[in-house]
């Protein structure tokens, strides 16, 4: 079945990633492929019956009968996932360029969002670029290649061995934005009208070198050049790194998007709190490494991993965890979060810690009996804007540096 045609009805289940799954009759092609997602975990029951579980992760799954979705605590909308993913991958979107749709499916906001985007991107045509060409050839273009001359054809004056740059559309951005239009034209079922914006599109770049399945992305950087490209290479990009689209048994299609909000959290709260502690002496590393005990070998060594850790001269003055499960949310715990927090404040000899979870509520402070330990619960309300979830970051960081100064006063 092509993507857009017609076909049997599509059932969509929708599961929210804190419950505790659901009962549906699943068609055996669906539940495989739903178990090799890593989305979702369908358990046989008999009957046709499969008992369907959420496994830590949300996004979507479809197949040519059925649609997963498993989506964030509190609801989070596509534009702020994409947000939170922007900043795993280190990208960093500002606030303002994070563009999507809003749709109940996925897929649907996915592929209005890419074809919006893009269109503006092309929509003054497709952006050109020096492309550094390497040539075997019979006369001198740009520069001689001497070592590789030498290796390759000793003694022979021809062909050469040359490098030259090429002013082209055959560059890393379009080469880029051509695999996610080709990506998101294969998922099943986006509405017709959608999947023709995307061929059209897609069509513009025909001239464009084709990556090849499963081979990394090339490297890009932003400039002014390609200002009009950052947008949809952001999204191109995280399509490309967290959605697949394939033939699946009998050559049907099949189609997932599926992410760890564990460690997408893990790597927001790391990569924002890294730009907001810019603003303050010292340095800030992401999953810092530290001994926890003494041994005569190596292998005997116990040693703990916070997520973050500030430094002053070398020395380690704050430490952070990031925790996507709040004390609230269902398997949850508490006191193996602080129990953690307090090997890491101990072993860094640093006095306070900080315990960054997804939620709302009030910051509270805990003081660790018998020791100077301080563990601060600071909540980070992924519900609000993209702007308000920044400037919370930034709060943390200017409490966080205070107590330090506190501390050395």
């Amino acid at each position: 079945m092509q993507p857009g045609s017609s076909g049997p009805s599509l059932r969509h289940l929708v599961l929210d990633e804190l419950s505790r799954g659901m009962v549906e009759r699943l068609d055996p092609a669906s539940a495989s492929f739903l178990n090799s997602s890593g989305l979702a975990k369908a358990s046989p029951m008999g009957m046709g019956l499969y008992r369907i579980e959420p496994v830590g992760k949300v996004g979507s799954v479809r197949t040519p009968t059925v649609q997963l979705d498993v989506r964030p605590k509190d609801r989070l909308g596509l534009s702020r996932l994409l947000f939170l993913l922007s900043y795993a991958g280190e990208q960093g979107f500002r606030p303002d360029t994070v563009a999507a749709v809003e749709d109940r499916d996925l897929w649907s906001a996915l592929a209005e969002s890419l074809a919006q985007l893009a269109e503006r991107a092309l929509g003054r045509g497709v952006l050109q670029g020096y492309l550094t060409v390497d040539e075997s050839l019979r006369t001198v273009k740009g520069r001689i290649r001497i070592s590789d001359q030498i290796s390759r054809r000793p003694g022979m004056l021809v062909p050469l061995e040359v490098s030259y740059d090429e002013f082209t559309e055959d560059i890393a951005e379009n080469r880029i934005l051509r695999a996610a239009l080709e990506r998101m034209g294969q998922i099943p079922r986006v509405r017709p009208e959608v999947l023709s914006r995307l061929r059209l599109l897609k069509g513009k770049l025909d001239a464009v070198t084709r990556l090849p399945a499963g081979a990394p992305l090339p490297p890009w950087k932003p400039t002014r050049m390609n200002l009009r490209y950052h947008a949809v290479l952001r999204l191109a990009e995280l399509i490309l790194r967290n959605a697949s689209a394939e033939a699946g048994e009998g050559r049907q299609q099949t189609a997932s998007f599926v992410v760890d909000m564990n460690q997408v959290f893990e790597d927001f709260v790391g990569t924002a709190l890294r730009e907001a502690m810019a603003a303050y002496p010292g340095e800030l590393r992401l999953r810092y490494n530290a001994l926890l005990s003494e041994a005569v070998r190596d292998a005997d060594r116990l040693s703990v991993r916070p997520d973050a850790v500030h430094l002053l001269g070398g020395r380690p003055v704050v430490v952070y965890n990031a925790k996507y499960k709040a004390a609230t949310d269902a398997g949850a715990s508490l006191t193996a979060d602080h129990y953690q927090m307090l090997a890491h404040s101990t072993a860094l000899a640093v006095p306070t810690a900080w315990l960054v979870y997804a939620g709302s509520g009030e910051m509270k402070l805990r003081r660790i009996l018998n020791t100077d330990i301080d563990i601060v619960e600071f909540p980070l309300d992924l519900s609000m804007a993209p702007a308000d979830i920044l400037a919370s970051v930034r709060d943390l960081a200017r409490q966080s540096w205070g107590e330090v100064v506190r501390q050395a006063r």
